[in-house]
């Protein structure tokens, strides 16, 4: 590869390739290239140094504004990696430790483990009613949660005692491996195996905690769910998770709400859908029905000759919105007429004269509409006289 290429162009990406964008095209190059999984491939490893010597310009924000501005040629002459031959892989660790280990087993670089931690968060779940979901509701739940122990405060060690520095990582909880690789020296931080990454050993363990520091217990937890939550939707409650590790802050609990099915209204988003049967007379006369919402009887007023299937729209009777419980979304109520199947005989005699009458106004309405004048003469539609 006499003529170097451009950087953009080795890991596939525009010029305008953010950060993340960078790293998910490197990773993406360096393990198709990577000469654990193309031994004895000269190609492969030209490519693999290509592709690194590209991340390690571009992924630097002062580098890669002067290749933006100047090309290869802004680091020539001692200016910066002149070509793969001198490109110093030993200031690739933090490429290799953050990117590069992950992909083919490498110890990456850890945090150190000695300083205070975050406690992990908790999850859990709450069933409520549609109502409540509705609505809004205070619900209690009983968890069994950790506590820092009391008789050793949690230093885990039995009173009179102390942990003691881990010898193997002098207290980092980390050690560092180094091992030759096809580039050189290769360093490998990975937790302490002896202390687990704490930096301590406690030789003495507290009888009441068996050394852990925590103690679990059963505590009450108020929940507040709010108006407007929807089914699957998570409410997190802060610093009542796991407690945090040398001085550092409860994780949260996370609580999932299960909303239980209603019989009457479906739920999407924040309006609600029902129907609502009326009868044969309400349909054909009209007048005030009653609807059944959320919020309880509502009189709707229905035009003479609704038919079924008819969708009527209550504004605001809807789901109240978690921003805002005040903002509601609206209620679709589908009209279905429902046709007696039991009849009395006056109720019969009745119905008999609607249609005897109906039918005669019918053929009344055909009989005029299929004549017309002719010549003085009514005739039928359809004919034609020759």
């Amino acid at each position: 590869m006499a003529d170097k290429r451009d950087y953009y162009e080795v890991l596939g990406v525009t010029k305008g390739a953010t950060d993340a964008e960078l790293k998910k095209a490197y990773r993406v190059v360096a393990k198709k290239y990577h000469p654990d999984t193309n031994p004895g491939d000269t190609e492969a490893e030209e490519r693999f140094k290509e592709a690194a010597e590209a991340y390690a310009i571009l992924s630097d924000p002062e580098k890669r504004a002067k290749y933006d501005q100047y090309g290869h040629a802004a680091f020539e002459q001692g200016g910066g990696p002149g070509g793969f031959g001198g490109f110093d892989f030993a200031d690739m660790g933090d490429i290799f430790g953050d990117i590069f280990g992950d992909i083919f087993g490498g110890g990456s670089r850890q945090r150190q483990q000695t300083g205070p931690m975050k406690g992990a968060n908790i999850k859990t779940t709450v069933r409520v009613s549609f109502e409540e979901a509705i609505f809004g509701s205070q619900e209690e739940l009983e968890l069994p949660l950790k506590d820092e122990c009391d008789v050793c405060n949690g230093s885990g060690a039995q009173p009179g005692h102390q942990p003691e520095t881990c010898s193997k990582c002098a207290g980092k909880g980390q050690v560092v491996y180094t091992q030759q690789s096809l580039f050189g020296m290769a360093r490998t931080v990975q937790s302490c195996p002896d202390c687990g990454g704490s930096g301590k050993l406690i030789k003495f363990k507290c009888s009441n905690c068996a050394g852990s520091g925590f103690v679990k217990s059963k505590k009450k937890i108020q929940v507040a769910v709010p108006a407007g939550i929807d089914n699957g939707q998570s409410i997190r409650i802060r610093e009542k998770g796991e407690p945090g590790i040398n001085g550092g802050g409860r994780g949260d609990l996370l609580v999932t709400v299960l909303v239980d099915r209603h019989p009457t209204f479906q739920r999407q988003e924040y309006d609600l859908y029902s129907s609502e049967p009326i009868s044969f007379t309400q349909a054909a006369l009209g007048g005030k029905v009653t609807i059944n919402t959320i919020d309880g009887p509502y009189d709707l007023d229905i035009k003479p000759g609704t038919q079924t299937d008819t969708k009527v729209k209550l504004k605001g009777k809807g789901v109240p919105t978690l921003r805002n419980k005040n903002v509601r979304g609206d209620h679709y109520v589908t009209l279905v007429v429902q046709v007696p199947d039991k009849l009395t005989e006056e109720q019969k005699n009745i119905l008999n004269q609607y249609a005897n009458t109906t039918t005669v106004n019918a053929r009344s309405s055909t009989d005029s509409a299929g004549e017309f004048s002719f010549g003085g003469h009514k005739k039928k539609k359809g004919l034609k006289k020759f």
